[in-house]
């Protein structure tokens, strides 16, 4: 099984003070970044752009994991390449050819990653998962950090991470969406390696990012 990494989500930090929100999480012994990109359409919120992601890339030299919840997604791969990202993950229902999408990634030199809504089924994407870098299930419905977690998707965890098994695959299993010390133990023992937490890093324990991020790692 591999290693378990925590990629926290900046959704929740400071946005006054990105830089060194970022550079606590570094410190802190986070393994990646996630940035959440919302267009007010896909989801119903509005978050950061590629110059935003561009401006931090110089404060970190942690991977950039960015989520993209805009629709349509393929035209604007490459803006998010080019300002930083080092995983770029789309949803299925965002794109008119998936398969072209993770090739277009594939092709900027980045990690292809697709993320699963809580009802979106993982025959939407099996036939690709040999050429997929990372699949993130989401936990709750994107679109607002602070949403409770839905343990109904453990089990998706546990069929994906079965047929990673049985077609030895190579892919990461990243989960998001109400992520905290009561259920990831769970979703670790399900198949997860990569944890996506905002508010639980940011706000337990008086806002003690390492003792979160060591908490989460050692469950």
């Amino acid at each position: 099984m591999k290693k378990v990494q925590i990629s926290p989500s900046i959704l929740s930090a400071d946005f006054s003070k990105l830089s060194s929100e970022i550079k606590k999480l570094e410190e802190g012994g986070a393994d990646m970044i996630h940035v959440d990109v919302m267009d007010g359409h896909f989801v119903p919120n509005l978050t950061i752009g590629p110059p935003v992601i561009k401006s931090l890339r110089s404060h970190t030299n942690l991977p950039f994991d960015v989520h993209l919840m805009i629709s349509p997604v393929h035209k604007y791969i490459k803006n998010f390449s080019d300002a930083g990202a080092d995983i770029i993950t789309i949803h299925p229902e965002a794109t008119d050819s998936l398969i072209d999408s993770i090739n277009h990634i594939k092709n900027l030199k980045k990690k292809a990653g697709v993320s699963l809504n809580p009802d979106t089924k993982i025959s939407t994407v099996e036939k690709y998962l040999d050429k997929i870098d990372l699949i993130l299930i989401m936990s709750v419905y994107p679109g607002f950090g602070g949403q409770k977690f839905i343990p109904e998707v453990v089990s998706k965890i546990k069929t994906l991470n079965e047929i990673k098994k049985n077609k030895n695959l190579n892919f990461d299993i990243e989960v998001d969406g109400g992520i905290n010390f009561e259920n990831s133990k769970s979703v670790i023992e399900a198949g997860a390696n990569i944890l996506v937490s905002g508010t639980t890093i940011f706000k337990e324990n008086s806002g003690d990012i390492k003792k979160n991020i060591e908490t989460l790692k050692s469950i």
